[in-house]
């Protein structure tokens, strides 16, 4: 989820047909789902803009290699005990056992996502670009939940000092 920034449903319903580890790509259309009466069900992402291709980063790329070894491997990418897909709540119930609640209890599935939006933002990616990434149809919704807040911005004194700059010559 930090390597892609896909939901946690999304990452869950990747089948290994659907990376390509020669590419270094994942092809996100998917997502588990719980449905009262019916069970655990993967079905399409909640929208277009939800399905997407990924570019896998070198770590992610090396971790599901490792996973797969033989590159043969069919099912889940992430299955539970039994083989099968994992339910996302189960998960999420795992990863709150696993981090506890002393100091921690803010480390959800969803810290993982807004944490690659941010280093995407720091890196200078664009908000589209991000937005894709993430499976949003609205920058917006990347740019008012996703973001770090950054205290200082690193460029804004750089910024108007130029500008300031400017100013002064063409009045000096």
């Amino acid at each position: 989820m930090l390597a892609t920034g896909v939901r946690i449903g999304e990452a869950l319903a990747v089948a290994w047909p659907e990376v390509d580890l020669e590419a270094a790509t994942v092809d996100v259309s998917r997502t588990l789902i719980r449905l009262t009466g019916v069970g655990l069900v993967r079905k399409s992402t909640k929208t277009e803009a939800g399905e997407r291709r990924l570019i896998l980063p070198r770590f992610a790329l090396e971790m599901l290699r490792e996973r797969n070894p033989d590159g043969d491997a069919m099912g889940p990418v992430f299955p539970d005990t039994l083989g099968g897909w994992r339910d996302p709540s189960n998960t999420r119930r795992a990863l709150r056992d696993a981090r506890g609640s002393k100091g921690f209890a803010w480390v959800t599935s969803h810290v993982f996502r807004k944490t690659c939006a941010t280093v995407l933002d720091g890196a200078g990616q664009s908000p589209r670009a991000i937005a894709d990434q993430l499976g949003h149809a609205q920058v917006s919704m990347t740019q008012n939940f996703y973001y770090g807040r950054r205290i200082a911005n690193p460029g804004a004194a750089s910024a108007l000092d130029a500008w300031h700059d400017r100013e002064d010559e063409s009045h000096g």
